[in-house]
């Protein structure tokens, strides 16, 4: 199983990082860089698909 996001990223006058899938509501991470808010994005995916108890292929990367 395997899963596609589109991640839209905009950035606030501060420079900080905002990233977020449009297809997930509520799924939106700020960071002060765009690889960092990013990263932060693929966990909170990670623990949103572990919550509903639909695991997804990302969580992998951080069981290894």
């Amino acid at each position: 199983m395997s899963y596609n996001f589109k991640i839209k990223f905009d950035r606030e006058e501060d420079g900080c990082w905002i990233a977020e899938v449009p297809s997930l509501p509520g799924v939106l991470v700020y960071g002060p860089m765009k690889v960092e808010a990013a990263r932060a994005l693929a966990l909170r995916v990670s623990v949103d698909r572990v919550e509903s108890a639909d695991p997804s292929p990302l969580l992998s990367i951080f069981t290894r």
